[in-house]
């Protein structure tokens, strides 16, 4: 089995202060948190074959802030992260991945889909009950072989802040 995480972006800035959604950045305060949960996941040891995020600068730059941390060398853009992404572009993409079935992966994208796909993979419907908070995390086990929607597993589901208090110590 691989462990999938899927992240959302850190505190980015508010809606409606650029022209753009696409082009909101992190705050300061969503850098220094993100780069604090980045820290808490160095320390217990975990390692991504490859952050995929979304093209959008808030999830780029969460993504960015993992790879600089050390959780992983590879980082690429995978468009079906962005908002109202279709999981089964990265399903397909994944498919294409079998010879890294067993290693572990970061996707990087917005609520509410990644709480949707996290429950499509785990129940094969979305019921829109799971929630990533802003840098937070929920982990899935994901098999090595066959479908894997529906046959995944939930293992995680934290917020940011347990995360936090783990670093501050």
């Amino acid at each position: 089995m691989s462990n999938l995480y899927l992240i959302r972006h850190g505190i980015a800035a508010d809606r409606g202060t650029y022209q753009q959604d696409e082009q909101r950045p992190l705050t300061p305060e969503g850098d220094r948190k993100t780069r604090q949960v980045a820290l808490t996941l160095k320390q217990l040891k975990i390692q991504f074959h490859c952050i995929l995020s979304s093209p959008l600068v808030r999830a780029r730059q969460t993504a960015e802030i993992l790879q600089s941390t050390g959780l992983s060398l590879n980082h690429e853009i995978l468009p079906a992260l962005a908002p109202d992404g279709d999981i089964q572009q990265w399903l397909d993409w994944y498919g294409n991945h079998d010879k890294t079935r067993e290693k572990d992966w970061a996707l990087v994208g917005h609520q509410p889909d990644l709480g949707n796909w996290a429950e499509y993979l785990i129940w094969q419907k979305s019921a829109d009950v799971l929630i990533v908070k802003k840098a937070g995390i929920i982990g899935i086990k994901i098999p090595k072989q066959g479908m894997i929607q529906g046959n995944s597993r939930l293992f995680w589901l934290t917020a940011p802040k347990f995360l936090l208090g783990l670093n501050e110590g």
